[in-house]
C-alpha cells in the first residue's frame, strides 16, 4: 500500500493563467478511491508519478475532472511531438475504426506499405534502408540487437557477438534492452544473463571530461575486447536521462570506427526522433549515416507504435515470417503515424 507521494489532501495557493488553473486541494479529495483501488489492483512498480488522475488532454494541456489544467512538460515522455489530441490525428483514427480494420496481424494493409514508405524516405540513403514496424521501443531495441548479432555471427563466426553500448544509457525495459542499457541498478535481476553485454562511458563533458574518441578505445582493451568480436555498437544521439550530448567528432570517429571495422552501428532515436531537436532524427546533426535506427515514442503523438529503419543487407537477415510481431503494424496506430508525419512535416 506504498506510495511515492502522500496522498493526504493539501490546500495550496489557486492558480489561474491561461494554460494552467488549480482549483482545488491537491491531490483532489474525490480522487483518492481511484487511488487506493489502483493499490489494490496494480503493483507498484506501475506507480510513481505526481497524483493526478488524467481525464482528457490537448495541446500541451492535461485536464481532470474537477476543473485542474497542468502543462505537460514531458509530451507525454516524448510522445505528443504534435500536441495532444490532435483533431487530425482522432479523425484519421476515427476513418480507420469505421472500417472495423481494428488489427490485421502480419497480413498487409495498404498504409502499412505508406508508413514504411514514409520511414524509408527519412534514412540515410532511401535506395539502400528500409523499415519495420513494431509495437514499442522495447521491441525495436531488441530486434536491432537480434540484426547485429545476426549480422556479425553469420558474417564472422561466432566470436562475433559483444554489443557495446554506454554507460547512464537507457534502452527500454525487456531483457535484451535492459542489458544494453548502462544502469546498473536496473540490472540486478539479470544474474547470468548478458556477458556478451558491455558498457564503455559517455562523452558527455560533464560526468565524464573526457570527451575523445580515445576513451572508447581504451575502454575496449581495459574490457579485453577487439574489434572484431563487436557485432554492434548502440547509442543514443543524447542520454535522455541527462540529457547528454554526443559531442559531433565523437559521433564520427564512432563511425568511422565501425564502417573500418564493418560493425553494426545503432543509433537509438527513441527520445530524440521525429522532430525533436529540428531535424527528423538527432543524428542528422552529426553528420553520420547509423546502420539500423530504432524509433517510437513521437512517430505517432499518440498510440503505441515504433520502428527499426536499417539496411536492406541487414535488415533482410530473416526470411519470410521470422519477425512476425502480433500487433505491428496495427491499422489504428499506423493511420495515427501517418497523420502525425503529415503534421510535422
Amino acid at each position: 500500500m506504498k506510495s511515492k507521494y502522500n496522498l493526504e489532501p493539501v490546500a495550496v495557493p489557486k492558480i489561474k493563467t491561461k494554460y494552467r488553473t488549480i482549483k482545488t486541494k491537491l491531490p483532489v479529495p474525490e480522487s483518492l478511491p481511484v487511488f487506493k483501488s489502483l493499490m489494490e489492483s496494480e503493483p507498484e512498480s506501475k506507480r510513481g508519478q505526481p497524483p493526478v488522475v488524467w481525464d482528457r488532454a490537448e495541446g500541451f494541456q492535461i485536464y481532470d475532472k474537477w476543473g485542474n489544467k497542468w502543462l505537460d512538460f514531458s509530451s507525454g515522455v516524448l510522445v505528443a511531438n504534435a500536441g495532444h489530441g490532435r483533431k487530425e490525428i482522432v479523425n484519421a483514427m476515427k476513418k480507420i475504426m469505421a472500417r472495423g480494420l481494428l488489427s490485421t496481424f502480419a497480413f498487409v494493409h495498404e498504409n502499412r506499405m505508406k508508413l514504411t514508405r514514409e520511414l524509408q524516405k527519412m534514412s540515410p540513403n532511401p535506395s539502400k534502408y528500409q523499415a519495420a514496424l513494431f509495437s514499442g521501443g522495447s521491441e525495436a531495441v531488441e530486434y536491432a540487437i537480434k540484426l547485429a548479432k545476426t549480422y556479425g555471427i553469420e558474417n564472422y563466426g561466432p566470436e562475433r557477438v559483444y554489443i557495446v553500448s554506454f554507460i547512464n544509457a537507457f534502452h527500454g525495459s525487456t531483457l535484451g534492452s535492459q542489458l544494453a542499457g548502462g544502469k546498473e541498478k536496473l540490472k540486478k535481476w539479470t544474474v547470468g544473463e548478458g556477458k556478451t553485454f558491455v558498457q564503455v562511458p559517455f562523452p558527455d563533458g560533464f560526468k565524464n571530461k573526457n570527451v575523445s574518441f580515445d576513451l572508447f578505445l581504451e575502454s575496449l582493451k581495459v574490457l579485453n575486447i577487439k574489434p572484431e568480436q563487436i557485432a554492434g555498437v548502440i547509442v543514443e544521439s543524447y542520454q535522455g536521462g541527462g540529457p547528454d550530448f554526443l559531442p559531433v567528432k565523437y559521433a564520427r570517429e564512432l563511425q568511422k570506427f565501425c564502417n573500418q571495422n564493418d560493425i553494426v552501428m545503432i543509433f537509438d532515436e527513441m527520445q530524440s526522433g521525429f522532430g525533436r531537436t529540428g531535424k527528423w532524427f538527432a543524428y542528422e546533426h552529426y553528420g553520420v549515416s547509423p546502420d539500423l535506427v530504432t524509433c517510437g515514442k513521437g512517430i505517432s503523438s499518440s498510440l503505441p507504435i515504433s520502428a527499426v529503419i536499417g539496411r536492406k543487407d541487414i535488415m533482410g537477415l530473416y526470411g519470410p515470417g521470422a519477425t512476425l510481431s502480433t500487433h505491428s503494424g496495427n491499422p489504428v496506430c499506423v493511420a495515427a503515424a501517418l497523420e502525425n508525419i503529415k503534421i510535422l512535416k
